[in-house]
């Protein structure tokens, strides 16, 4: 018997070594001398034929082409003259036909096609759900003579091809002798039939799925977009500040996300933000931390919202040491605000976001923080890292009236922060060594770096490790620089491609 292996070498391959083997049992087929042994490798041609189209690809061209040489092989081996294959939709109707005529024109197969299934052997299978042997047409009302028909017909066979009672399609096989086709040969077919129904039904569900994939696609773009538009368009340009980010989502919506927006008293809200999970859920609870922190922070009033009785209450959940005026310290209670109303209206999702949000005067350089479980961020100054702000509090979401402490650090001239999620640290490379938060911080260690060619830094030797493996999160990072008094120079935001 011959070897059955299969290199990987394309689905034109394929199709070629499935012709060459198909020829090597007709060969064994025609030197065996006995009727039943040559019955018996003629069933295993046709089970190995459609067995090989289980394993073919579901493309269009690929499963006409493979259902074209099956019905050859039927033709062949049962010694039809003609043959045909009609396959069939889910309500019924004639989708496409193969004949083992190739020169047959379309019209051709049009009129065939209507007249059978009207009045024809084809048309009593059609309706009847069984197998229609026909000995000698001549004496059997279900076969209907085309007029013009440019070849005789004496005996025919159709079988359905059925998967749960549902019929995807009618195979025809024709013959110009009486008695041509025996009840051994019937059933053989309706074996090879019931094979190619397995492989109809799999290629319906592909089409199927094809198109969800490819409807579901088309809304995740949709969201991808909108969801862009939740990050700044424009980041604000101030002379003594550099701003620089970089967003990568790992899908084709995110989890992570930053925010730089102007407060009353011309402070600067700094937000980098990471949601759990991945994928949509964790993309519109972005959204919605996005929105509830520019909202709270912007002060503007709760309307019908009960999520916190007083102002009393709300500085229970703030502990600050910080003296800072009252303008750089109020946008932070968005932080509690945010945290009761996720915790109360959502606890069902167990959905929560390590979130830090800085308020930054830019003309002191003074940032009064919350650091809500997020990863740390680090001050880079002349000679490296500085300073590192840890978190103050637990992430928000989690629990209703958690506790969030405020801090205060000071930027000097030239002096850089850098915020960014766990995607950067946790990046893996194709070996699946993780990037590390150690490492980072000895690249922010190595020399003094404008914002921008530190991104740069940081970008490159990231996207080296990862190299070609897959990007298994989202990649959120935020740079903000204030400029040293002889530093002049207008850096534009770096975001994602």
């Amino acid at each position: 018997m011959i070897q059955k292996s299969y290199e990987e070498n394309g689905i034109a391959g394929k199709h070629q070594q499935l012709i060459e083997e198909l020829e090597a049992l007709r060969q064994e087929v025609a030197e065996l001398k006995t009727e039943k042994a040559a019955f018996q490798a003629q069933k295993k041609l046709l089970e190995y034929s459609v067995a090989t189209i289980i394993r073919a690809s579901p493309e269009e061209e690929m499963l006409k082409a493979t259902l074209k040489d099956t019905l050859d092989v039927c033709s062949q081996l049962t010694g039809a003259q003609k043959g045909s294959l009609f396959l069939l939709d889910r309500q019924g109707v004639v989708t496409d036909s193969i004949l083992t005529q190739r020169e047959a024109a379309q019209a051709e197969r049009d009129r065939l096609i209507g007249s059978v299934l009207a009045q024809g052997l084809a048309g009593w299978v059609y309706r009847q759900h069984q197998i229609g042997l026909i000995v000698d047409t001549e004496t059997d009302d279900r076969w209907l003579q085309l007029p013009n028909q440019p070849y005789t017909v004496r005996s025919a066979l159709a079988v359905p091809i059925l998967r749960n009672e549902q019929l995807l399609g009618i195979l025809t096989l024709l013959h110009q002798e009486p008695g041509h086709f025996s009840p051994e040969i019937a059933h053989l077919m309706q074996i090879t039939a019931d094979q190619i129904a397995i492989v109809l039904e799999n290629a319906q569900l592909y089409c199927k799925s094809e198109a969800y994939s490819k409807a579901l696609n088309y809304e995740l773009e949709k969201g991808r977009q909108i969801q862009r538009d939740f990050l700044p368009n424009e980041i604000p340009q101030l002379p003594n500040l550099e701003i620089a980010t970089f967003f990568s989502p790992a899908r084709q919506v995110a989890g992570d996300f930053y925010d730089v927006f102007l407060l009353p008293g011309d402070y600067l809200g700094l937000v980098i933000a990471d949601v759990a999970d991945k994928g949509v859920g964790a993309a519109l609870f972005m959204a919605l931390f996005r929105s509830l922190i520019r909202i709270f922070s912007g002060q503007i009033s709760l309307g019908g919202l009960s999520i916190i009785a007083n102002e009393a209450e709300l500085s229970i959940l703030l502990e600050s040491e910080v003296t800072t005026n009252l303008y750089q310290i109020n946008p932070l209670k968005a932080v509690a605000l945010t945290n009761n109303y996720v915790a109360h209206q959502h606890m069902q999702m167990s959905m929560f976001a390590t979130l830090f949000f800085g308020v930054l005067d830019p003309e002191t350089g003074i940032l009064t923080y919350i650091n809500g479980g997020h990863e740390t961020l680090f001050i880079v100054g002349d000679t490296g890292v500085k300073a590192s702000l840890n978190a103050t509090g637990p992430a928000v979401g989690m629990m209703p009236n958690m506790k969030f402490k405020i801090q205060q650090v000071q930027l000097e001239p030239g002096d850089i922060l850098i915020g960014y999620t766990d995607g950067v640290t946790e990046a893996r490379s194709p070996s699946g060594q993780f990037f590390t938060e150690k490492r980072l911080q000895s690249l922010l260690d190595q020399s003094a770096l404008l914002s921008s060619a530190l991104l740069e830094h940081i970008k490159t030797n990231l996207f080296a490790h990862i190299s070609n493996a897959p990007q298994y999160d989202d990649i959120t990072i935020l740079i903000v620089q204030r400029k040293a008094e002889d530093y002049n120079f207008i850096l534009h935001p770096f975001t994602a491609p």
